[in-house]
């Protein structure tokens, strides 16, 4: 209902105002880059007490020992909720950017994917991180080299296995509606190519799960330049 006095159009236009105001800032697009930087720090840090070049003697030792191994990836370990966090914005920006042309089919299992791989790197990293914090706080310091063995082995096939591969996913489906959108053809074509990596990997190769964060980098760069929004006829608004 028009308020006594207000012109009939009023309503419709504090609608679009309201909408208006909702919508997603340009700037909002740094979260893929924010999530890139963490996951990338967090695995660093991790790596150089629990990495997967190590044997378990040594893993057992950074553990066990006082030290900046040990120190360093604690902090890594509490920069993997913040980068999973960043994730999280990131998916929501990239459907704020698609808009009305996002298709339900590969929306849902953009948005499932996106969430599956939040939930696998938590997983991998609450393995992980139960060596380096249960030695910290006390709770269950690891005593042998099997304990360590098996618990790095979980963590990083959540990781490796896991997270990679429903990356794949999420990369595959955000690429191809990203490409429907008319998106620039560097960001689909990248998006294809990062997917088929990580979907056809089969060994713990760190630098795989880190081209996935260089392409969401890269895709939350655009956003952030330009804008990242399509008019129908394919051209940048």
């Amino acid at each position: 209902m028009v308020a006594p006095g207000q012109p009939p159009d009023a309503g419709p236009r504090r609608a679009t105002a309201v909408r208006r105001g909702l919508t997603t800032p340009r700037a909002a697009g740094v979260v893929g880059i924010v999530f890139a930087a963490l996951f990338v720090l967090a695995l660093a840090l991790l790596r150089e007490a629990v990495g997967v070049d190590l044997d378990n003697e040594t893993v057992l030792n950074n553990l066990t020992s006082e030290g900046s191994a040990s120190d360093m990836a604690l902090i890594g370990l509490n920069a993997i909720p913040f980068a999973g966090i960043a994730f999280l914005w990131f998916i929501g920006v990239i459907r704020d950017r698609i808009g009305e042309s996002e298709d339900r089919f590969f929306a849902t299992v953009f948005l499932g994917s996106g969430l599956l791989f939040v939930a696998m790197l938590f997983a991998s990293a609450a393995v992980l991180g139960g060596l380096i914090a249960g030695n910290r706080y006390g709770t269950a310091a690891p005593t042998d080299e099997a304990t360590v063995g098996f618990a790095r082995s979980v963590g990083y096939t959540f990781l490796f296995l896991f997270a990679s591969k429903v990356a794949g996913v999420f990369a595959l489906v955000m690429a191809t509606i990203i490409q429907r959108s008319g998106w620039p053809r560097w960001t689909s074509l990248s998006g294809f190519a990062t997917a088929a990596f990580l979907l056809l990997s089969i060994t713990f190769f760190e630098p795989l799960v880190l081209l996935f964060a260089a392409w969401v980098a890269a895709i939350s760069a655009y956003v952030l330049v330009t804008g990242g929004r399509q008019a129908r006829g394919g051209t940048e608004l």
